[in-house]
């Protein structure tokens, strides 16, 4: 099955948002993408093709979306597709599939950069007052093509983060 352009899936697509723990450089990206091409071009769930696209972003940020209203994902062909980016980490020499990260935007004497920290790191800025409500966060637990789209990059106190700059 071909690929679907990311822009043209629907609201409705399920999303699976995977951020690297570091930037990649240009040749990793395509390295990712190209691998991540081939995974979803055969990608199926009980014999049925996924429609999806991907998208990436900042050098960091991967998202997977499937149009579930012909065949959606099922455990195993999400399993296939954890397996496939677990591979690619150690290729790539990153992390994609490590929970408890919060990724945001700081500012730098070089204009703003990207951070990966742990939740614990993240509440200790905010207690030191380096990060508050206003900084901007992504969120990777969205859900949906049009949450992805509304939400994915926002302000922490509009997104689960809020709790963590009390």
């Amino acid at each position: 099955m071909p690929l679907l352009a990311f822009d043209t899936l629907p609201p409705s697509a399920r999303v699976w948002v995977f951020g690297s723990l570091r930037p990649l450089d240009d040749s990793e990206a395509a390295r990712l993408l190209a691998e991540t091409d081939r995974f979803l071009e055969k990608w199926n769930a009980h014999g049925h093709p996924l429609y999806s696209g991907r998208e990436w972003r900042n050098d960091r940020f991967l998202t997977i979306a499937v149009d579930q209203s012909t065949a959606g994902a099922s455990g195993c062909s999400i399993d296939g597709l954890y397996r496939s980016l677990r591979a690619l980490e150690k290729v790539l020499g990153t992390e994609l599939l490590a929970g408890g990260h919060v990724f945001y935007r700081t500012p730098t004497a070089a204009g703003d950069e990207i951070r990966a920290v742990t939740r614990q790191e993240f509440i200790a800025q905010a207690a030191e007052g380096r990060v508050n409500q206003d900084t901007t966060v992504f969120d990777l637990s969205v859900e949906t093509l049009g949450d992805w789209r509304e939400r994915f990059e926002t302000p922490a106190r509009a997104s689960w983060h809020a709790s963590l700059v009390r």
